[in-house]
């Protein structure tokens, strides 16, 4: 297992709820071991996972299937 984390800039403000539904659906992903946003940046999302099992794009192409826009910025 090759495990590495990424910082993801989600463009539009979520509410809590729909916050927490997106680290759900993230963490469910393959190769996905942990996915959540910064209470204090509410944009900022961390996200750990497998490089061996899925890539950045993979996963910013969830975001981008859930009509949000985000960026990879770490």
């Amino acid at each position: 297992m090759q495990t590495t984390d990424m910082v993801m800039h989600v463009d539009e403000t979520l509410a809590a709820d729909s916050r927490r539904n997106l680290e759900r659906t993230i963490t469910a992903q393959r190769g996905v071991l942990d996915a959540h946003f910064n209470d204090q940046r509410p944009h900022l999302m961390l996200v750990s996972y497998d490089r061996e099992r899925t890539s950045s794009f993979d996963i910013l192409a969830v975001i981008a299937g859930q009509r949000l826009c985000a960026e990879r910025i770490g």
